[in-house]
């Protein structure tokens, strides 16, 4: 069984398919109906549905510390 994709705003977070610029780090910056996700590369910051967001990402790398 798989356990629940936990993320929240600031979590560092690791997608499956990596950024054209290499690196595969994104940091959420938004977050609501759509989440926003910034690469940690190159500053490029994409805003997708959280549905899609959930289905792509691989896992979190850095949990945002409250």
């Amino acid at each position: 069984m798989m356990e629940p994709k936990e993320f929240g705003l600031n979590d560092v977070v690791e997608m499956k398919k990596q950024h054209p610029c290499g690196t595969n780090r994104w940091k959420i910056i938004r977050m609501g109906m759509d989440i926003r996700i910034k690469c940690e590369g190159c500053g490029h910051s994409v805003m997708i549905p959280r549905r899609e967001f959930s289905r792509k990402m691989k896992k979190v790398l850095v949990k945002h510390e409250e």
